[in-house]
């Protein structure tokens, strides 16, 4: 994000935004108190989970959400009338923000997030909270997906060139919170402190008069950290065969060469013979890398088909969540001058829940995730027996006496809370810990077991009333 963006952060909006802000203040609105509540309605890429990522920009981008002069003057040619733009100019969110931690596995129609404020400060941030959040999230849980079928192997996030625009930077933090071991993207390794590698290009080896004498400079230069594209001319005939012969030429000076990457063919063939051919030459510790279109279900066939590869590049797949393109996330209204507020539907499974929430979760006897439970904030959860399957409230899980944990917690209170700013990094050794404990049913990759996900009865009745009250008028 450049610098004069940056300044400019409160047009990080849509346009419907300003506009109902200019109204609300308009009508005598502006100090009225919201909730808006946060959640998504599928799990991407028809998966068991989702991974919950953005929040540290999320919150970063609130603190720098102001109205400098120059915006003031767009604003003003867009026809926004003088004593709104007065008000805007001192804006600043003096809210409250509750949210998950990010790197945690969540699941869908949880409120994952609750902004509390003044109806303005708490509408003009809804774009840019989506915008991040549903992005980041997407990525993360490609990410997750992708080392799930990489097991104890890696993957690295080759996607910049790929990426839509500018998403490129929070794309490549994303995937190291969802399980990539580095990056090839160098500005967000600077702005994240994210670990960055790569390799070579083939426009390397075609600039040189012949295979050999590329691969020969590149070691020249890199030593032990080279890696060499070996599928410029012809995989095995040419360039694994140069590959060995640099590679003996290093270890005669005492170093060992790192690898080699295949970026083209049959993967699984070409590793099967690229590794006797190297192991041939007494070099089994010449790594093996390949990239080329890869995703979860291409990497699980090579792993089932025990190609010896030992790290794998991902671009497109991964950067630009592919096949989905998008997390159906929203931002709904809960509260109105403590007023519960929902959305009607004839689809009881896209009402709204009024009123604030909290997100707990229960666990087994083994210890490991059993349900969610969502619970007004005024819910004692230890007077909580039953949660309730809130399209079909006759079917319910006890969850008396089970281990239970509080999943919302307090993260901007008019000031950014530092302590929950962990780094990508950091966001993914949580995450790990959490994946850990979802039972395995939930993380296959066809037709997923569904996690379940119930509500307090006094939710559920608070909705229903509204409900009726509502039809009614």
């Amino acid at each position: 994000m450049t610098t004069s963006s940056s300044d400019n952060l409160g047009l990080y909006t849509d346009y419907y935004e300003l506009s109902m802000a200019q109204g609300y203040f308009l009508a005598d609105k502006k100090d009225d108190q919201t909730v808006f509540d946060y959640f998504f309605r599928t799990n991407p890429f028809g998966g068991g989970f989702t991974v919950f990522a953005g929040l540290s920009d999320l919150l970063n981008a609130i603190t720098e959400f102001k109205y400098p002069p120059e915006s003031l003057h767009y604003l003003s040619k867009l026809g926004f009338q003088d004593d709104f733009l007065s008000y805007l100019s001192e804006f600043n969110f003096k809210g409250s923000i509750f949210s998950v931690r990010e790197g945690e596995l969540v699941f869908p129609n949880e409120p994952i997030l609750r902004v509390e404020g003044s109806i303005i400060e708490a509408q003009l941030i809804e774009t840019l909270l989506l915008n991040i959040l549903n992005f980041q999230s997407l990525i993360a849980t490609k990410a997750l997906r992708l080392k799930m079928a990489c097991r104890e192997k890696t993957f690295a996030d080759f996607g910049l060139r790929r990426a839509h625009g500018a998403g490129g930077i929070q794309a490549s933090k994303a995937a190291i919170t969802g399980g990539a071991s580095s990056t090839s993207n160098v500005l967000a390794g600077y702005l994240y402190d994210l670990p960055v590698s790569g390799t070579m290009a083939h426009s390397w080896v075609q600039s040189f008069e012949t295979e050999l004498t590329a691969f020969r400079e590149y070691a020249r230069i890199n030593h032990a950290n080279t890696i060499l594209l070996v599928d410029t001319y012809d995989t095995l005939k040419s360039g694994v065969s140069n590959a060995i012969v640099v590679a003996k030429e290093l270890a005669a000076s005492g170093i060992k060469m790192s690898g080699i990457r295949l970026d083209s063919g049959d993967l699984a063939y070409l590793s099967k013979k690229a590794r006797k051919m190297l192991d041939d030459e007494g070099l089994n510790y010449v790594r093996i890398f390949a990239s080329n279109q890869l995703n979860e279900y291409v990497i699980s066939s090579l792993q089932e088909q025990y190609a010896p590869i030992d790290g794998f590049g991902i671009g497109t797949e991964l950067i630009t969540g592919k096949p989905d393109g998008a997390l159906d996330g929203v931002y709904k209204l809960a509260l109105c001058n403590d007023l519960p507020r929902m959305k009607i539907s004839e689809n009881i499974e896209k009402m709204t829940f009024p009123g604030p929430k909290t997100l707990y979760r229960f666990y087994d006897a083994e210890g490991n995730f059993f349900r969610d439970g969502i619970l007004l904030t005024n819910e004692d959860p230890e007077n909580c027996e039953y949660i309730y399957n809130s399209a079909y409230p006759d079917k319910w899980t006890r969850v008396a006496g089970l281990k239970k944990e509080c999943l919302s917690t307090k993260v901007f209170d008019q000031v950014l809370t530092n302590s929950f700013m962990p780094s990508a990094i950091e966001c993914n050794e949580y995450l790990m810990s959490r994946v850990a404990l979802l039972p395995s049913e939930h993380k296959r990759f066809i037709m997923p077991h569904i996690y379940k996900v119930g509500v307090s009865k006094n939710l559920l009745n608070l909705r229903d009333n509204l409900k009726n009250k509502i039809s009614n008028e």
